[in-house]
């Protein structure tokens, strides 16, 4: 685990600023990415931008590598030279955190069955009208 990553949650003032700001920006995100009443799947696209430009807030610009290939399994971020993945899930339960993005059934199977990280997780789970949180694992 990147010890750095581990100052945001010690910044008491910027938890302060994260517990004021993060939902309202979240919730701009799904304004934006809504179509016809239903929130898009490039939700968590916008999320990950958000989280990524906290990331330069506190760490800044030079210490933060957002230039990451789409195509590079799991990384979104690099903080420190250290890759993260960015994860958002909405709801009360910790289900529905997607793994990989197909629709072959079998490759997704194969890939659920022999999952392993290969980098650390920033987890961010949105309950509107309750608590949610901010994790780092």
């Amino acid at each position: 685990m990147s010890s750095r990553l581990i100052e945001i949650f010690e910044d008491v003032r910027l938890v302060n600023r994260i517990k004021n700001k993060l939902p309202y920006l979240f919730q701009l995100a799904e304004l934006e990415s809504s179509r016809a009443g239903k929130i898009g799947m490039e939700v968590g696209s916008l999320r990950e931008r958000i989280i990524i430009a906290l990331l330069i807030y506190k760490f800044g610009e030079a210490n933060v590598e957002t230039e990451i290939p789409i195509t590079e399994p799991e990384v979104d971020v690099k903080l420190f030279g250290e890759p993260f993945s960015i994860k958002t899930i909405t709801g009360k339960g910790f289900s529905g955190v997607k793994l990989i993005w197909t629709v072959d059934a079998q490759k997704a199977k194969e890939f659920r069955e022999t999952y392993y990280p290969h980098c650390d997780i920033i987890l961010i789970q949105i309950n509107w009208g309750s608590v949610g949180g901010f994790y780092y694992i």
